[in-house]
């Protein structure tokens, strides 16, 4: 019988790595492949006003392992899509003054969007990728319901939650029945280079996560000073440009205050910050929009639910009240410190994804 054939999105990390292990070793017919969505970007030299061209070592260290492998390996070109999707929608979302996750919006629109539509030329069936997460199907009606990986401590499916369910249904993620030891000790056994290659935590196109050299040119008004009030409107300070303050922010004020001061708000149309004391961070509503239902279960009436304000965050209990398909007010049991407009909210019930959308 003829194998199944199944792209694996390789990044040269462990995870995907031994994703495509994993599934050479169910039987699968397997190709690699990578996104080059920035092979060489621009970056200045510290120290000096020179520029230097900056490798991207992703598809080099990618094809190392297909190599390793013995697969096949494709190198999918995606620049000017991914500049357009990605990282411009960063930029606007930082000029007005919010906080963005551009994963998010990568996965949904870019590795699990317009990757699939280039792989699928190739013959595959499904598309891999080395992601902390779960998928399976409701055996009462086939739905496919996206699912956190086993590893808590490493759990992706926050930044996930905007797949549809066509997604989900060609989509592997065979790291997420394991934990992060057991994907470290696989990796070894099997000898793969990147066994105990250190993660990146970084954005992929910020370099050197140098946040200001990457958005001043873009955006300069977000770096134009302005004043710091408090919530009385009483001037208490300058602040160096909006794009360097986040909702919960303490540090970088340079305020003298009887009590410690944080970042509550933003005003980017008038270039202020506000800041108040620990007390004003905390908030037991939201409201989000472009909600999605994940699986495509739209609720129609208020239901109760896990709750997610930031990927590290601790789930919280609240109760959700739809406004039409793609908005909702969030209400939660206890107040939630530092609710960032910008950044998701995502709803759990158990393990299971539900959906989510952007704080408003």
């Amino acid at each position: 019988m003829k194998k199944e054939k199944v792209a694996v999105a390789l990044s040269g990390g462990v995870d995907s790595s031994l994703a495509a292990v994993l599934l050479l070793k169910k039987g699968y017919e397997i190709i690699g492949v990578t996104l080059d969505l920035l092979s060489y970007h621009e970056g200045k030299i510290r120290g000096s006003g020179r520029k230097k061209a900056v490798r991207n070592d992703v598809v080099e260290e990618a094809e190392g392992v297909a190599r390793y492998l013995g697969i096949p390996f494709r190198v999918i070109v995606m620049r000017e899509p991914f500049h357009r999707l990605v990282v411009d929608a960063f930029v606007e979302e930082y000029a007005a003054g919010r906080t963005p996750n551009p994963c998010i919006l990568c996965n949904q629109a870019v590795k699990f969007g317009l990757l699939w539509d280039r792989v699928q030329v190739l013959g595959v069936k499904k598309l891999a990728t080395g992601h902390h997460a779960r998928i399976d199907a409701d055996p009462r009606g086939g739905i496919f319901r996206l699912r956190k990986g086993l590893d808590r401590d490493k759990d992706q499916s926050y930044f996930l939650y905007r797949l549809s369910r066509e997604q989900l249904s060609r989509s592997l993620m065979p790291v997420g029945e394991l934990t992060k030891e057991q994907v470290r000790k696989t990796a070894e056994e099997t000898g793969l280079p990147a066994a105990r290659r250190p993660e990146s935590q970084e954005i992929c196109f910020i370099p050197e996560n140098d946040y200001a050299a990457f958005l001043s040119p873009k955006i300069p008004s977000a770096f134009k000073p302005g004043p710091i009030k408090d919530r009385y409107g009483r001037v208490l300070g300058r602040h160096k440009g909006i794009a360097f303050y986040t909702v919960g922010q303490r540090r970088g004020l340079g305020i003298a205050a009887p009590e410690p001061l944080y970042v509550v708000a933003m005003d980017p149309q008038k270039n202020i910050v506000f800041v108040g004391p620990r007390e004003n961070l905390y908030r037991r509503t939201l409201t989000a929009s472009h909600v999605c239902w994940t699986g495509g279960i739209i609720p129609k009436e208020t239901f109760h639910t896990k709750a997610k304000i930031r990927s590290q965050h601790k789930e919280a209990d609240a109760e959700v009240f739809p406004l039409g398909k793609e908005k909702v007010k969030v209400k939660f049991v206890t107040a939630q410190r530092a609710v960032a407009p910008g950044q998701s909210v995502v709803f759990y019930d158990g393990d299971m994804v539900l959906g989510g959308g952007l704080i408003d």
